[in-house]
């Protein structure tokens, strides 16, 4: 394969083939890429997004897989997993950090030095490029609600320092789906504040979803959005809700059910297909659409030919 053959010689050292791709997911499924990138610098992108134009190769870039449905016969191209994982403070009130941290490792270090803002991410899975990609919340925040910049690189290879405003962030979504742009790291802007209580915020947010999320289960958290509402809390009408109105909870398909505890979550009890977790979650959007007329929109983001 002279595609294959370029990609080694361009890529020597970083590119691995035929990867299995469950490993990176929370649900543990899906199938093999075809060509794999371990990225722990911006030079590494670099020659990854440039080894992909010049091959009219399609690439994925991967986060915590925290939030994905990866397809049971893989990807045809390349997944770039973007693994850099600075972590530093840049003055008294503001953290730089590289897309490849693990969000929960930000949460901690903001605590640790006694700033707030952050907590509302306690528990939630994933990396912080990826909850940026994402704009990821919970508890009435929101990533976008802490960020003074945003470094990007396009598909192009060029690099730019953007405000939040660029980004155009709206409700679980942000405009980098579109523009391809990959997340290298994040300036986040906080406040001083007791630590004592910072700390206790964060397991107490913690607690809270221990009591609605498995803690060890194969699952990724919320699978449908919310729904927009102005007479709901937060404005949002939970998604949850209507699936527990329709008997979600009762549902199942292979490998694949809902959890006890919370009808918009599905898990893997560790037999469950790519396949059978799509097949339920139809199930479930069908029920809320012919008992509310109400289409849920999915919070997991697809890859590959699903």
């Amino acid at each position: 394969m002279k595609v294959k053959s370029e990609l080694l010689n361009t890529l020597d050292g970083i590119l691995e083939t035929d990867k299995d791709l469950s490993q990176y997911s929370t649900f543990k499924t899906g199938g093999d890429a075809d060509f794999f990138v371990e990225a722990k610098s911006v030079e590494d992108i670099k020659r990854a997004i440039r080894a992909c134009t010049d091959n009219n190769l399609a690439y994925f870039v991967l986060g915590g897989g925290s939030n994905l449905l990866i397809s049971d016969d893989g990807f045809r191209g390349m997944v770039i997993h973007v693994n850099m994982k600075e972590l530093s403070l840049v003055d008294e009130t503001s953290i730089l950090c590289g897309a490849g941290v693990v969000l929960m490792d930000l949460v901690n270090f903001a605590a640790e030095n006694s700033l707030t803002g952050l907590e509302f991410a306690s528990g939630i899975w994933g990396s912080v490029g990826g909850a940026v990609f994402g704009n990821a919340g919970a508890y009435g925040g929101e990533v976008k609600d802490v960020i003074t910049s945003v470094k990007l690189i396009d598909i192009q290879g060029n690099i730019k320092d953007v405000p939040p405003a660029y980004c155009q962030f709206e409700y679980r979504k942000s405009k980098l789906k579109e523009s391809k742009e990959i997340v290298l790291e994040v300036l986040f802007k906080l406040s001083f504040g007791n630590k004592k209580e910072i700390v206790e915020k964060v397991n107490e947010i913690i607690d809270i979803r221990n009591k609605k999320h498995p803690v060890d289960g194969l699952c990724a958290g919320s699978f449908f959005k919310n729904i927009p509402d102005a007479s709901q809390p937060h404005g949002k009408l939970p998604a949850g809700k209507l699936l527990e109105e329709v008997g979600a909870k009762e549902l199942s398909v292979g490998g694949a059910r809902v959890y006890e505890k919370h009808a918009n979550i599905i898990v893997n009890d560790g037999t469950a297909t790519s396949k059978d977790i799509l097949n339920l979650a139809d199930m479930m959007k069908k029920k809320v659409f012919e008992k509310f007329d109400i289409l849920l929109e999915e919070e997991v983001i697809f890859v590959g030919d699903i």
